[in-house]
């Protein structure tokens, strides 16, 4: 919680002396102007950049996701920066071994690289064995054996040869970049009904913002966790060699039981819409129970989301059972700052984490407002 405080109280020279200044920077480039997905191209960045931080990324790979998209990329045409003008600022900026690593980001093939050449190469049985632990040195290299994989250039089509630690970047990269930009109009943009994310749909017509719903994107994220697990894997069996720039240090992020646990589509998409009755309920009219139930359904079905033990931690209090709502509140809170970023982001995460911590005081002061202006009240966390 002490290192998201300073996200939520904007103390930013306290988690880098160098990020206010950043941040003035990408501001001057006109990126809050810019649109991106639910927001602005800046605060996209800043997410991105938060989100390493708390799942414990190393500063050049956190750098990397504060202008990971500022030479535009594969995905999209964002060019704060031009690549063959601006290189030599951004280095001064933050540093070689950063700026290296977004010139890169931003000349691969993304989705050909991350998707095409691995995560829908590769079964979740492939992917899961690749993550599960093995020191012996003895199991199959599965996912590089070579411990490099070749891509063009998206801007010359050379060829990029990319070590497998740098693989690994990328797609702790691409796993923060997806889960704070993704939500139910890109479902709808590429008909992920089925919830696998796929990208095979074009229904370019989708009207945005749409009603903003939970997406269908964690089962995707939960399978680049296995994959980088199992990226990691593989380079511990060649002895630690790593062939990257400034040896980059990687730790898994604490998603999913350390990486290793696959979400099902079929479980992210039932308790997704268990979620969704729950929140458009009548209280006095479908009652605690039905209400409790379907709540509880959507955590069994998918454990790692937050949100729905937040509104059951308030539906607890609304009944007087304070126990159970303490509970609740730190375990959605718990989940919540483990992300870095909303599931439900028809409210932004810092709004989440601050409900949160009102339920939580409330519930272990065995309190709740009883009136409608007494809600209206609720706000100070002591």
């Amino acid at each position: 919680m002490e290192k998201a405080r300073l996200f939520l109280r904007e103390e930013y020279a306290a988690i880098d002396p160098a990020l206010p200044h950043w941040l003035s920077v990408l501001r001057s480039t006109g990126a809050s102007e810019c649109f991106h997905k639910h927001g602005t191209f800046f605060q996209h960045l800043v997410e991105v950049y938060r989100i390493l931080k708390l799942w414990g990324a190393p500063d050049d790979v956190c750098r990397c996701g504060l202008f990971h998209s500022s030479y535009s990329n594969s995905y999209v045409n964002l060019a704060i920066f031009e690549p063959g003008v601006d290189r030599s600022r951004v280095k001064d900026l933050i540093g070689d071994p950063a700026e290296q690593l977004v010139e890169l980001f931003c000349i691969v093939p993304r989705q050909e690289l991350i998707h095409d050449m691995l995560l829908f190469r590769f079964s979740d049985d492939q992917l899961q064995e690749a993550a599960a632990s093995d020191r012996s040195g003895k199991k199959s290299k599965l996912l590089l054996p070579d411990g490099f994989i070749t891509v063009k250039n998206i801007r010359n089509g050379e060829d990029v040869r990319l070590p497998r630690r740098i693989v690994a970047v990328f797609v702790l990269l691409t796993m923060a970049d997806f889960c704070d930009q993704l939500y139910n109009w890109q479902d709808n943009l590429f008909d992920n009904r089925d919830g696998e994310l796929r990208f095979s749909g074009n229904h370019y017509w989708a009207l945005w913002p749409g009603d903003v719903q939970p997406g269908l994107w964690m089962s995707s994220i939960s399978r680049m966790g296995l994959l980088l697990k199992g990226l990691l894997n593989e380079e511990e069996q060649d002895n630690g060699i790593c062939d990257a720039p400034a040896a980059i240090a990687l730790k898994l992020p604490p998603l999913f039981d350390g990486c290793s646990k696959l979400l099902r589509p079929v479980d992210q998409i039932a308790a997704r819409d268990l979620y969704l009755e729950a929140v458009g309920a009548d209280l006095k009219r479908q009652g605690f129970d039905w209400i409790a139930g379907k709540l509880r359904g959507a955590c069994e079905r998918n454990p790692w989301i937050g949100e729905p033990h937040l509104v059951l931690a308030q539906l607890c209090c609304l009944e007087g059972a304070f126990e159970e709502a303490a509970v609740e509140a730190a375990l959605g809170l718990e989940r919540l700052l483990q992300w870095g970023t909303a599931w439900d982001k028809r409210v932004a995460w810092e709004a989440w984490i601050a409900w949160g911590r009102v339920l939580e005081m409330n519930a272990k002061e065995k309190k709740w407002p009883s009136t409608a202006w007494g809600m209206i009240n609720l706000g100070l966390v002591k």
